[in-house]
């Protein structure tokens, strides 16, 4: 026993839970993830992020030199001087009108062209705002140098990771192109697919274990969606897991294996896995009886893994090889041999 490792244990109850077991696939949770588009065609002028790199909302990702969006901020200043001209001279024909200089038409005239002067601006404020400007930035657009106009920032919208990048300094780049696509990873979903006959044991909020053999790491979730269609081709439903990823070790495309807990239940006889052994045509715990032990043939149940109910052939309180019950094994094979001859 000493020298092979083995370790004795007793046998009685035990709490297991009988789990399903499945592929999964990490996944950057979809409303966590942005993609970039300029909105503008345009020079780049400048890339600041790459790859893999951290960014937080609000950062400078890509400056582009964009004629279109020179003239609509000249299409804006020139619609915000149209404006102070025709309130200078609503004041004036007002005032005018008033003293019974000038007649009631030309002040509404000049009413309406200042009413038409302050629409034009909104419309172009909108335009603006809507190729990414901020509605503050307008209020100091006639103060910037000529220089300035064409300038064209885009600005990380939320905190995240650079997953993918497509833009270089130089190129001119299409409005509708995805230059970056960035991911908030501080959660992932694991992606795992249910087979038909296993469907009616997951339900939401279910707990999972996701497990990385090449990480050599594990997580805990729970089940967040459970696919309503069965697919055709594979007769399985996609289910996702969400798991925290604080350090980033889970990236996406990383497979993994799932267990699901299916329930919990009390038996009461269980040994652990590894003490089960296959001897002649039985399957046998090794019982101990002061130095000697016995291949006791058993009538095994549920299993959770690492534990096997026993439903005959122990009782409660027997001891047993529980680890490296292999080595017992094999010396009775030695024996065996020994005899033959």
């Amino acid at each position: 026993m000493k020298s092979t490792g083995i370790e004795i244990r007793t046998v009685g109850p035990r709490q297991m839970m009988t789990t399903i077991e499945v592929p999964g696939e990490i996944k950057p949770v979809a409303t966590r993830v942005a993609h970039v588009v300029p909105r503008l065609e345009g020079l780049v002028i400048d890339v600041l992020k790459q790859a893999g790199d951290t960014v937080r909302r609000g950062d400078l990702l890509v400056v582009i030199n964009s004629r279109e969006l020179a003239d609509a901020k000249s299409a804006y200043l020139a619609a915000s001087h149209h404006v102070e001209f025709a309130s200078v001279r609503l004041d004036r024909e007002g005032y005018l009108w008033k003293k019974k200089i000038s007649a009631e038409q030309d002040y509404l005239e000049a009413q309406r062209t200042f009413e038409e002067a302050g629409l034009t601006e909104r419309v172009a404020a909108q335009k603006l705002v809507a190729l990414g400007e901020s509605a503050a930035s307008l209020k100091t657009l006639a103060m910037d140098p000529p220089e300035g106009l064409p300038r064209y920032e885009i600005r990380a919208p939320l905190d995240g990771t650079v997953i993918e990048r497509d833009i270089t300094a130089g190129e001119v780049v299409a409005g509708d192109r995805n230059i970056f696509v960035i991911a908030d990873l501080s959660s992932v979903w694991v992606e795992a697919t249910i087979t038909a006959r296993d469907l009616s044991a997951v339900y939401l909020g279910q707990q999972a274990v996701v497990q990385s053999k090449d990480l050599g790491r594990d997580a805990t979730g729970r089940v967040t969606y459970i696919g309503s269609v069965v697919r055709e081709e594979t007769r399985s439903a996609p289910t996702r897991i969400v798991i925290p990823n604080p350090e980033g070790k889970w990236r996406p495309g990383l497979f993994v294996s799932v267990r699901l807990v299916e329930n919990s239940t009390t038996v009461p006889l269980a040994v652990l896995a590894e003490a089960i052994q296959t001897f002649r045509d039985w399957q046998v715990v090794f019982v101990r009886y002061g130095d000697w032990f016995e291949a006791r043939p058993v009538e095994l149940g549920r299993s959770d893994g690492a534990w096997v109910e026993v439903r005959k052939g122990l009782s409660p309180g027997e001891q047993y090889a529980a680890t490296n019950s292999f080595a017992i094994k094999a010396e009775i094979g030695k024996l065996g041999a020994t005899h033959d001859h």
